[in-house]
């Protein structure tokens, strides 16, 4: 397997990744969940994410043709989406509107936020999978796969999917030290720019479409 090939893979999905660059969204996201599940959607968003990067390196390019389903629409879609997470984060409408009622209630979150929009589509988003699909076709020759270094792309994205772990249970304890007015300020602040993320990906997409 060629070292050149897993570097290039690593130091690629690290920079669309950006694993550093995702902490300010998780804790803004997370900001109202107890520290227990907190680290319970880092584990979950980071689990999903790898699974569908890794099923996108495996047969992303086929179903994408199969659906005729262009990435510009992922990035309008995802930024539609993504926007509406924003706007409450900005306007204090989250995670706490009706208290919660119990565990049951929390642990349903819990499950929505890791999915969305932490899993797709911040880390797994049209960028990821664009990069998975692209790497994927480099271990491709004469029409034929080697699965090797498929297997190689795919161990690449679990320690880039691990890193990912890593910063957000680091940024958990950056949250606990600011403090409840701290998290409040912060989870505005980074909700309008989540928002003009937002926006940039459905810009993105439409340019995609134009071009």
């Amino acid at each position: 397997m060629p070292v050149e090939f897993l570097i290039s893979a690593l130091v690629t999905l690290l920079v669309v990744v950006d694993p550093l660059g995702l902490v300010p969204s998780f804790i803004a996201i997370t900001n109202e969940l107890p520290a227990k599940a907190r680290r319970s959607v880092a584990l979950r968003a980071c689990l999903i994410a790898a699974v569908i990067l890794a099923g996108c390196a495996i047969g992303g390019d086929w179903l994408l043709r199969t659906l005729s389903i262009g990435l510009p629409a992922f990035r309008i879609a995802g930024g539609l989406l993504l926007f509406s997470i924003a706007s409450e984060m900005v306007f204090g409408g989250r995670l706490v509107r009706q208290s919660l009622d119990g565990e049951a209630a929390v642990g349903e979150h819990v499950r929505n936020i890791a999915a969305f929009p932490l899993a797709i589509p911040l880390m797994a988003g049209p960028g990821a999978i664009t990069a998975a699909i692209l790497l994927a076709g480099r271990t491709q020759s004469d029409g034929h796969g080697d699965p090797v270094q498929l297997a190689g792309l795919i161990a690449v994205i679990a320690v880039v999917l691990t890193l990912c772990l890593i910063a957000f249970l680091l940024g958990e304890r950056v949250s606990k030290l600011l403090g409840i007015t701290g998290n409040v300020v912060l989870e505005r602040l980074l909700g309008v720019i989540l928002a003009a993320l937002a926006v940039q990906f459905v810009l993105d997409g439409v340019r995609a479409v134009w071009s």
